[in-house]
């Protein structure tokens, strides 16, 4: 994310309010633009269906075309999550080195084995589990699958490319393609909403791939060095897929839960009283994304460079302790601005989820969870900024021994809430993020108390 912290700090260092306002929006739309971008475009095509319908209800392809996305995106994050990290990381190693050419060649090589593992696991899936549906629904759950896995791992390191304009039309012409195409398809039911959907991620993928291939031109073709021994750390694939394996771990505990959930379409499952306020309250957090990225991004980011800078050019210990003081001061502030602004947001929501709930349909028996929700969402927030901070640090066991068990007590405590009842429902998530939280920032104190020497001693 190093190409937005430029950005914006060249914003903020104009000192106008206007400025500040732009540095804001960016901050916001490429945080959060994208992802919220899917959610409101899938969202709005179910409902945009249901209108169209002419029915009072949902017909059943359109929740059937639902759920399937819901586990299309949980399927590839889980399966990418690990990747996505090991290549951001290679590509900033190769940018640092002044060898940007090998960018283009290393994503192609990529991108040929994640489509070979997930054509091949869709393959499977479709062959062994999906009996009982359509052939063309199945191919487009594969075809769809193998689309996904490809979009995240480039999405995950388009903001370097310092083209946020770009990235953000090439979200809205995808998506907005897929809202399109799937009104006009929606008379072929589910396989007319699916195809929708994978158009719409065909020319997201076609998009951003033209933005990198002009952006790090090469001569050579395809290449695998991101594979090789020495050029990745086996860390960032396993903190990668633990991280998207526990945000979607109490979800997965419900959906194989048959008490709290119901069959859809093949083997896949929803519950829709856990699943319906949680991924609304997913949409709170922009706020927190926003001020994030403002503040790691810009103050932290540039305290850590110059503390870099201050070992590497052999300052005096005392300037190295002030640069360090200043990244520890940055990451307090942006913790606590966090905790601020997200916290004026769950409580505005708080008031007006029943209106909110109303609005968009739902029973007011969502309530009590979705006020959970909000909670579990706002330290996911601090969750990641956590993290963050230690892979800018490049203390990666720290943060895989977090992911880790986030992971693990996602489960135990989901599976707790669930034995309790109803009541309890989503506390599992939101203490499980709780935790691990208040345990990364007794971590991140004791890091950053022994960041001089440790720097120190991994120079060469």
């Amino acid at each position: 994310m190093a190409g937005i912290g430029f950005e914006l700090r060249r914003l903020l260092n104009q000192n106008s309010y206007l400025s500040m306002l732009r540095a804001y929006g960016y901050a916001a739309l490429i945080g959060s633009g994208p992802w919220v971008m899917s959610i409101l475009a899938v969202m709005a095509l179910g409902m945009l269906s249901v209108v169209n319908s002419g029915l009072p209800q949902a017909p059943r392809f359109i929740t059937n075309f639902l759920v399937s996305v819901t586990w299309l995106v949980a399927s590839s994050l889980i399966l990418t999550g690990g990747i996505q990290l090991v290549f951001t990381r290679f590509v900033a190693d190769r940018l640092y080195e002044n060898r940007a050419d090998q960018v283009m060649p290393n994503l192609l090589g990529m991108m040929t084995l994640i489509t070979l593992v997930a054509g091949g696991l869709g393959l499977l899936a479709i062959f062994s589990v999906f009996d009982g549906t359509q052939w063309p629904y199945r191919l487009l759950m594969a075809i769809s699958f193998v689309l996904l896995c490809n979009v995240w791992c480039i999405t995950v390191f388009v903001a370097g490319l310092k083209a946020y304009r770009r990235v953000l039309l090439a979200f809205a012409l995808g998506y907005g393609s897929m809202l399109i195409l799937g009104l006009l398809w929606q008379g072929h039911g589910i396989e007319g909403l699916l195809s929708a959907f994978a158009v719409g991620q065909g020319l997201l993928l076609f998009f951003l791939m033209g933005m990198v291939a002009k952006t790090f031109p090469s001569r050579q073709g395809w290449a695998f060095n991101v594979f090789r021994a020495g050029q990745w750390q086996p860390k960032l694939l396993l903190v990668g897929f633990f991280y998207n394996l526990g945000i979607w771990a109490d979800k997965l505990v419900f959906w194989f839960n048959p008490d709290t959930s119901v069959s859809i379409i093949g083997p896949l499952r929803a519950s829709p009283l856990h699943d319906l306020p949680l991924f609304v309250a997913y949409l709170s957090i922009v706020p927190g994304m926003t001020i994030f990225l403002m503040r790691i991004e810009t103050n932290f980011a540039e305290n850590c460079r110059e503390f870099d800078r201050a070992i590497r050019g052999g300052r005096p210990l005392a300037e190295i302790e002030q640069w360090r003081l200043a990244m520890v001061k940055s990451v307090r502030r942006g913790i606590y601005d966090i905790v601020k602004v997200q916290g004026v947001t769950v409580l505005l929501l708080m008031l007006a989820g029943p209106s909110l709930l109303n609005l968009l349909g739902f029973s007011s028996w969502y309530l009590p969870l979705f006020n959970v929700f909000l909670v579990a969402v706002a330290i996911q927030v601090l969750f990641m900024a956590l993290l963050n901070v230690l892979f800018y640090l490049d203390h990666l066991t720290p943060a895989l021994w977090l992911c880790a068990l986030f992971c693990v007590s996602n489960v135990v405590f989901t599976l707790i809430s669930q034995s309790l009842g109803p009541t309890f429902y989503g506390y599992g998530y939101a203490a499980s993020l709780l935790m691990v939280t208040l345990i990364g920032l007794s971590r991140l104190d004791g890091e950053f108390s022994r960041l001089t020497l440790r720097t120190f001693m991994r120079q060469p």
